[in-house]
């Protein structure tokens, strides 16, 4: 069965892992997603013990910008090395280097060595976000893709929303160091599935493969991290217009130039051409992209609104978010009903609409109004963004034989971190720049959070402008991710060809 969209016929013979295999190798891919998901949220609650224990705290945000930049920038470097040598190996590898990361965590004895370590944490997340979402390719078939993606979302989805929560508990009642520690039971699980279960097709011969693009991969990474560190800390740790953001923007321009020459030179480039210049590829990593920036607004603002403006505590305001959670896995499983009949490009279409209504709604809330308001409309945004994410994730690993697949899925997965990034950068001076022209002296939703937390030690006209205050700053991100959501929008409709080429299939497969 294809999508109604051109079908193409791929190079060399079928070929997948062994069907029989699947089920454990499928438990091994949902605890590898659960491992990556979990370590980016778990460590936000346990900030104060870690604080109070190592000291550090001028630094301590480092702890969450470490571990993004080193998924973020790996990405692409991973995904050719998985077809290039296989996915297995890259994977156990980014097993064990997270293994490492989290024992040698657990063991720091200063701030800078902790840092240092979720580095290494983030060399494997990389490998487990890339290639576990590249293995569910090869798993099924393409009318059978939305239920593991499914579950991969659902996975992802619960580690996301429990992190907190979990960190908190292990930190309040056992010890902070147990937030890593526990990453290692889970992951040598993992490992035995893979190693045991996960059997890939026969490969062309190494001498028959192009070498591995080391300065590439070298020029890549660097350029990641320039311009990761100017987006993560321009405005936090540093103004945005001096020095050291400036240096690294105008570092990231120059190395992304050379970058681009050394590419265009490799035999076998970590980032080929073929990923641009294919519209169906582009397209797909410029809409994913707007879809990092516009993910911003309900995960990093949405907390903050819940405490802040509707008075709830962070458990309850969890809830709230978690509405989005709940009903994204579900519409995702139920995505390939209607990509099958309409194709892949209408559905992303119908689905980025919907999550456009639904974030220019959010501004239309009352102030300060209930609850169930905003988790309605985070229900409502999860169920669109099911329909949109999903079907171009699916669509373009089902547009690629099976050599390409794992670069491919790299460049969709990089473009998405990429605009997270983006959007935090972008989103938290546009929230500022707001909270600065209602109170006129500044100020960061974070800080007026934590004063909102105890408002009666507040006058209740202060608490009231303070709240009207982040009201008035969330809105505006809301807006700023609907621009996010029209510009995805617009991208599917100018670029995206009306069919995808899906591969025939059964074809492709092969290497």
């Amino acid at each position: 069965m294809t999508d109604p969209s051109t079908t193409r016929t791929g190079t060399g013979p079928a070929s997948a892992p062994a069907a029989a295999r699947r089920g454990p190798v499928v438990a091994a891919l949902m605890l590898g997603m659960g491992l990556a998901a979990l370590d980016g949220t778990i460590v936000s609650t346990a900030v104060p013990q870690i604080v109070g224990d190592l000291g550090g705290l001028a630094v301590f945000s480092w702890l969450f910008s470490g571990y993004l930049l080193a998924v973020t920038v790996t990405l692409p470097v991973y995904g050719k090395l998985s077809d290039t040598f296989g996915r297995k190996p890259v994977l156990v590898t980014g097993v064990v280097l997270f293994l490492l990361g989290s024992l040698l965590c657990a063991a720091a004895w200063n701030m800078a060595s902790l840092i240092a370590f979720r580095v290494v944490q983030g060399l494997g997340g990389g490998a487990l976000q890339g290639t576990v979402q590249t293995i569910a390719a090869d798993l099924y078939p393409l009318k059978e893709r939305p239920k593991i993606q499914a579950k991969l979302s659902s996975v992802w989805a619960a580690s996301s929303v429990a992190g907190p929560a979990a960190g908190g508990l292990l930190a309040g009642y056992a010890d902070w160091r147990w937030i890593f520690l526990i990453n290692l039971p889970v992951g040598l699980v993992a490992l035995w599935l893979i190693c045991r279960h996960l059997v890939e097709p026969a490969r062309t011969a190494p001498a028959a493969r192009g070498r591995i693009d080391w300065a590439g991969a070298l020029c890549v990474f660097a350029t990641g991290v320039l311009l990761l560190t100017a987006l993560v800390q321009g405005g936090v740790a540093w103004p945005w217009l001096s020095a050291p953001s400036l240096g690294l923007l105008g570092g990231a321009a120059l190395l992304g130039a050379v970058t681009v020459a050394v590419e265009r030179r490799a035999a076998e480039p970590i980032i080929p051409g073929w990923v641009w210049r294919r519209r169906t590829i582009a397209a797909v990593n410029l809409a994913l992209g707007a879809l990092g920036l516009l993910m911003v607004a309900p995960t990093v603002f949405l907390p903050t609104y819940a405490q802040a403006v509707l008075g709830l505590g962070p458990i309850a305001a969890g809830f709230v978010l978690s509405a989005m959670t709940l009903s994204w896995p579900v519409s995702a499983a139920l995505s390939n009903r209607v990509y099958t009949r309409i194709g892949f490009r209408r559905t992303a279409i119908l689905g980025i609409s919907g999550a456009l209504l639904v974030l220019l709604a959010f501004p239309l809330l009352p102030f300060p109004g209930e609850p169930w308001q905003p988790a309605l409309l985070m229900l409502l945004l999860g169920a669109a963004l099911g329909l949109f994410q999903l079907p171009l994730i699916v669509g373009v690993q089902s547009t690629v034989p099976y050599g390409e697949r794992g670069t491919t899925t790299a460049s969709v997965l990089f473009c998405r971190q990429v605009g997270q990034s983006v959007g935090a950068a972008v989103f938290g001076a546009v929230a500022n720049g707001v909270l600065a022209a209602r109170l006129g002296d500044g100020g960061d939703l974070d800080v007026l959070a934590r004063s909102l937390d105890s408002p009666d030690s507040l006058p209740a006209a202060t608490t009231d402008l303070l709240r009207r205050a982040v009201d008035a700053a969330v809105d505006y991100v809301y807006l700023g991710a609907a621009g996010a959501a029209a510009l995805a929008l617009l991208v599917l409709l100018v670029l995206a060809p009306r069919r995808f080429p899906v591969l025939r299939e059964g074809a492709g497969d092969g290497d």
